[in-house]
């Protein structure tokens, strides 16, 4: 091998060697970096829970958020609501059937914090972190679709609940009409609306009804014909209905957002005395809404034949006479937009109530929509009162 040869070689050598070490050095801050990323992730938690177990981090409501913190939490939470609302399937037009309802719930259980037309907020409410917003000039912000899923579902982390009752979708966007009634509001007009003339620190009532009824005639009013569609008539039903009613909402058997807070905590003996007081009061005047003759003699054929080649039963035969079990309600003369709804919820099984209410929800499952309208409209038209 001459001389040049192997200085080639010895060069040729050198060069690999040179190539070898600075991939080797090029390669070596990557793996530094990856640990360092490992050891993070694996630290990180640790130091967080080690400085929440030794009180590092301070939880008082004598002072705000970081700014940082506030914007990051208010940014998390306008995109969580306009990204599950997005599965909501909002109606075009809002029913306005459910307003006096959600105007005496929101009084009842919303304005505290939030507010009303005419009602200020408490001191300590407006020191609350983070602090309930004024609706009335706020509500604009949502659609009706986010309203929705705020109402439903509440939001974490801050006082703002979820509804009482998670499967009664109707009356959620009872609440979400209201809303939208609330900016248009004076003092006046949403009194009237939230407590039909009544209110829940009245020394007036009379000395025969107990302390609570103040809270029922927000909706029901005193002589128990109910304000609105959604409200049922509650004058002259039976009071052994009614109790085992009062009763399955306080237990919770029967749910309703609109009915948890008034029965919540009421004693026994006084839902017994609302039971009674109630369907003492004189039955009202039967739903006259125009209904065509064939839509009434369908929902009659209904009530007293049943639908025999669907084994649906004739509702005479639980909800018609004298001698019935005093736990079935009296039908007459009840608003039919109310006996529709129930029926759909009884269909859907989202509505529960005495211990018989399966059976209510076996046959209105063989139901048509049609037919529902029918036999309701029928029983809103006979006679008079929930006979």
């Amino acid at each position: 091998m001459t001389p040049g040869s192997r200085t080639e070689f010895g060069t040729a050598s050198s060069n690999a060697t040179a190539e070898e070490d600075a991939v080797r050095v090029a390669n070596q801050p990557m793996m530094i970096r990856v640990k360092h990323v490992v050891f993070g992730a694996i630290g990180l938690p640790v130091v967080l829970l080690l400085g929440a177990w030794i009180g590092f981090f301070n939880v008082g409501a004598s002072s705000g958020h970081w700014k940082v913190t506030a914007w990051f939490l208010q940014l998390a939470m306008r995109s969580a609501v306009r990204t599950y609302a997005l599965a909501v399937d909002a109606p075009k037009t809002l029913d306005r059937r459910g307003l006096p309802a959600a105007a005496g719930h929101f009084a009842r259980g919303c304005a505290i914090c939030h507010g009303a037309p005419g009602e200020l907020r408490s001191p300590a409410v407006l020191r609350m972190l983070p602090q309930p917003p004024d609706l009335a000039l706020t509500v604009g912000d949502w659609t009706d679709a986010q309203l929705f899923r705020i109402v439903k579902h509440g939001i974490r982390f801050t006082g703002m609940p979820a509804w009482p009752a998670r499967d009664r979708d109707d009356e959620v966007w009872a609440m979400v009409a209201f809303l939208r009634e609330l900016p248009k509001l004076n003092p006046n007009e949403f009194r009237a609306l939230a407590f039909n003339g009544s209110d829940a620190t009245s020394s007036d009532r009379q000395p025969a009804t107990p302390d609570v009824l103040s809270d029922c005639m927000r909706c029901h009013a005193g002589d128990g014909e109910g304000r609105g569609d959604a409200v049922p008539v509650l004058a002259g039903q039976k009071e052994a209905y009614l109790l085992a009613s009062l009763q399955a909402y306080a237990k919770g058997d029967r749910t309703s957002g609109f009915m948890a807070l008034p029965v919540t905590g009421v004693d026994p003996a006084d839902l017994a005395a609302l039971a009674r007081y109630f369907a003492a009061q004189p039955p009202v005047s039967a739903d006259r809404d125009q209904v065509s003759a064939e839509v009434i003699n369908k929902g009659q054929q209904i009530a007293e034949a049943g639908i025999p080649e669907r084994n649906v039963p004739a509702c005479s035969g639980c909800h018609l006479g004298s001698d019935k079990n005093p736990v079935y309600p009296r039908l007459n003369g009840q608003r039919a937009a109310y006996l529709e709804r129930q029926l759909k919820l009884f269909r859907s099984e989202d509505r529960g109530g005495t211990p018989f209410w399966h059976i209510m929800a076996t046959a209105a499952q063989r139901l048509t929509d049609d037919d529902i309208q029918a036999v309701s409209a029928y029983f809103s038209r006979r006679a008079e009162g929930p006979r």
